[in-house]
């Protein structure tokens, strides 16, 4: 409990502030049933196919209905949760162990979803706030079910969703729509609510110290818990808060603060192990995030950098308001801390001189970065190194504030690990160094680029590192790719004034040109025509399957000609379908074959009908060979199939089946004609693929592709969304057959069904993907880089703040 003030107030303080804070989010859930009501009423208006449209339709009057009830619940339920909050938690986990039903995890997964990016938009607000609630009620972590906690949101609106009568798969379509007015909200919520405390009082600064868990076996008192992220354990003692080593190991031991609102993050401390055995610098440890996925991990572990890196410079300056440096908190009140970034600026933002300043060293080091000679790689790198130093020298003594000489330094040193990274090749490093200025730039005019993974200007950094560190210098100089990051680069210094915008524009145009480069070659433009054509096929074929169940649901159709339309006719609609088009004449008569062998092998009780099957019956016989010809089958395969509907025909024309009306598959006829206005994407998650059936069915030469198909295992859903969120550009080892190759990520289907990867070495690797999560989450595919470019790069800097703290002002 506080020491400063009674425990009663200090109480009554920490429920005002979950009053205040329910109170301004409670405001935003109608404004968002408006959003969502005119995303829906957008999807509405659009043409596609007749299933699709009615769905829609039938989407946004259901919103329309349900809207104001979804609104009022999920208000009644808020409040309701706000009275029963109390400060920590002091539920025994042992007592929660539950089976957990499959609606249960859909549910989770719509709202971890949303849950997830308000903790990543808001990481340091989250954090402080847990912390002064946490002192004002003397706990040591807040209630699993706290409304501060984003997932308690988050969770409430999709159960209430549910509650109103509304779908997941709704939820689905609209939830982009949700989590812009959500998020925005919440993350100014958490603002408010540390801006009033504050104002109270309440940990003006927040001293990291008190946080750190001491232990009697440390030399110095003090050493974290855990282990070191990358998969290396440390040991030995080690001073908490320290920053220490270098090189590929090092292990840098920031505070992160215990039980972070992040899902799963936990922990006094983060270690950060480049690879296997001690790290150096006294061998510190750190405690990871689990529970969660690899993919969410590696997200906690390089938001953490950023959050080490605020805790550093935050104890070096200290709130220095008559600098510039505020903490952003609504109001832009000065207090402790710096919230949504490195450090924040007051309204009146950079100085116009220092601005004019960072422009005047842009422009000279333009020219002289131009004159360098590529070839004389060791010189023209020393002449860029030590060009940059100098320039960041001269800006630091014109730096009006402290903290513009804090970012000026923090930039550079960033740049100076892009620079050394050997990786890299010389003719794109220097490109990369030309854009140390432009980020400058932006970091004194926007400091959420030292808060956040999701800035365009990190973004694209590390975008273009991902795809450069795999290739050999020989492979990158001259090419299209080398002259995209030349054009990248100008374009970003043509466009002073435009921040993160005209980063975020080259990031769109950049991931374009990607998607472009990396699929240029003949070889490549063939496989991804050929997987391409083979997921439309098997989609197509289940999607058909699905609907001719339906079809023959309610009809006494014998188990043959069931099986021969669910198993053969499906795909030949499918191969007929994507050869020739679903309206092609030729389609069509393959269409109409099904509905006439269903009304050939029912029940002929009269002359007239018998008459007419004779007749008919050498066309259709006709029009099933060529259909299992389309597929493949032929000789002996298809004259069995053609035997078993033979002897079920036979029995028809004996009335030895049961008959159907002429209605029934009149209608049939007709559904099938028109059969893609009916299909959607249900059923169609998984399919089998395999090289002969590239060859056979599409009759193109797979002895190039190594064709990597499901196998039929469950993975988890996390693993999948890993493999979904994989970005087409990046490098990885992928251990094959016990054959290891580096491999690069360069296409991804429609369906996200076919993932393409390709090898220095000219193999193909067509992967699906279940197999693609299962294999991500055995370690046979593994990320070439564990960090980002500008998280390593930031992880480096720190590290030599930690060694030199006077280089920061100096």
């Amino acid at each position: 409990m506080s020491t400063s003030r009674p425990p009663a107030i200090s109480l009554q303080l920490a429920r005002e502030t979950r009053e205040r804070f329910v109170a301004a989010t409670e405001t935003v859930i109608a404004p968002a049933a408006l959003a969502i009501r005119e995303r829906l009423s957008s999807l509405a208006a659009q043409t596609g196919n007749a299933r699709a449209m009615q769905e829609n339709r039938d989407d946004f009057l259901s919103f329309q209905g349900q809207a104001s009830n979804w609104v009022a619940l999920s208000q009644a339920s808020w409040r309701k949760i706000l009275a029963t909050s109390t400060g920590g938690n002091t539920q025994n986990s042992l007592s929660r162990l539950e089976l957990i039903g499959d609606e249960v995890v859909e549910n989770n997964i719509l709202s971890s979803r949303l849950a997830q990016l308000i903790a990543d938009k808001a990481s340091f607000e989250l954090n402080d706030l847990r912390l002064r609630i946490q002192h004002l009620e003397g706990t040591s972590e807040l209630d699993a079910k706290d409304v501060f906690k984003p997932e308690t949101l988050a969770k409430l609106l999709v159960e209430q969703w549910l509650a109103a009568g509304l779908t997941r798969a709704m939820w689905t379509k609209v939830q982009d729509s949700i989590q812009v007015k959500l998020v925005e909200a919440v993350v100014k919520a958490y603002k408010d609510a540390n801006a009033f405390l504050i104002g109270k009082g309440v940990m003006p600064e927040i001293d990291l110290k008190s946080f750190v868990k001491r232990t009697g076996n440390a030399a110095s008192g003090t050493m974290p818990l855990g282990n070191g992220y990358g998969g290396a354990q440390s040991s030995g003692p080690g001073p908490a808060g320290q920053y220490g080593g270098g090189g590929a190991s090092r292990g840098m031991q920031g505070i992160a603060p215990p039980g972070s609102f992040a899902p799963a993050a936990i922990g006094v401390g983060m270690g950060w192990g480049g690879g296997a055995g001690n790290s150096q610098g006294g061998g510190q440890e750190g405690v990871v995030a689990t529970g969660g996925s690899p993919l969410l991990m590696a997200r906690q572990r390089a938001q953490g950098v950023l959050l080490n890196l605020k805790r550093f410079v935050s104890a070096r300056l200290g709130p220095e308001s008559s600098s510039g440096i505020q903490h952003v908190a609504g109001s832009g009140a000065p207090g402790g801390g710096y919230a949504n970034g490195v450090m924040a600026r007051g309204a009146g933002g950079a100085s116009p001189a220092f601005v004019a300043a960072i422009a005047d060293a842009e422009a000279a080091y333009q020219l002289a970065s131009s004159q360098y000679v590529v070839g004389e790689e060791a010189t023209a790198l020393q002449q860029t190194a030590a060009d940059l130093r100098r320039r960041t020298t001269e800006l630091k003594k014109k730096a009006p504030t402290t903290a513009d000489k804090a970012t000026v330094e923090i930039v550079a040193l960033m740049f100076q690990a892009i620079l050394a990274e050997e990786r890299i090749p010389f003719s794109a490093r220097v490109w990369f160094a030309r854009l140390q200025m432009p980020v400058l730039r932006v970091a004194i005019a926007e400091p959420e680029f030292f808060g956040t993974l999701q800035h365009p200007a990190r973004m694209l950094i590390d975008r273009m590192g991902s795809c450069v560190m795999g290739f050999d210098a020989a492979a990158i100089s001259g090419s299209a790719l080398e002259g995209e990051i030349r054009r990248v680069v100008q374009v970003i210094e043509q466009y002073p004034e435009t921040g993160q915008r005209v980063f975020k524009l080259v990031f769109d145009e950049f991931v374009a040109f990607l998607g472009k480069y990396l699929t240029q070659s003949d070889a490549t433009q063939r496989v991804m025509s050929v997987a391409q054509q083979v997921e439309q096929k098997e989609t197509m074929a289940i999607q058909y399957t699905i609907e001719l169940r339906k079809m023959l649901n309610d009809m006494p159709v014998r188990d043959e000609i069931r099986e021969f339309l669910f198993k053969v006719w499906a795909e030949v609609l499918a191969i007929a379908a994507l050869r020739y088009g679903a309206q092609d004449e030729q389609t069509v008569t393959l269409k109409r074959a099904a509905s006439d062998l269903v009304w050939a092998a029912s029940a002929k009780p009269n002359r007239n009908d018998r008459t007419r099957v004779i007749q008919d019956l050498p066309k259709l016989l006709q029009r099933l060979r060529q259909g299992m010809t389309l597929l493949g089958i032929i000789g002996d395969p298809q004259e069995a199939q053609i035997k078993i509907i033979g002897a079920t025909l036979s029995d028809a024309f004996m009335s030895k089946t049961e008959a159907i009306a002429p209605a029934k598959i009149e209608a049939m006829a007709q559904r099938l004609a028109n059969i893609e206005d009916f299909v959607s994407d249900e059923g169609t998650a998984e399919f089998p693929i395999d090289a002969a059936s590239i060859e056979l069915l599409l009759g193109v030469d797979a002895a190039s592709i190594e064709v990597v198909p499901d196998t039929g295992q469950k993975v988890g859903e996390e693993m999948l969304a890993w493999a979904h969120e994989l970005q087409v550009g990046n490098w990885f080892m992928l251990d094959h057959n016990s054959r290891p190759s580096q491999v690069q990520f360069v296409w991804r289907s429609d369906r996200k069904q076919l993932h393409l990867f390709a090898s220095s070495d000219g193999r193909s690797f067509l992967i699906q993907a279940g197999r693609l999560a299962s294999y991500l989450q055995a370690g046979l595919l593994v990320p070439a880089e564990e960090e980002t470019l500008t998280v390593r790069a930031t992880r480096e800097a720190l590290a030599k703040l930690d060694a030199n703290p006077e280089r920061l002002l100096n």
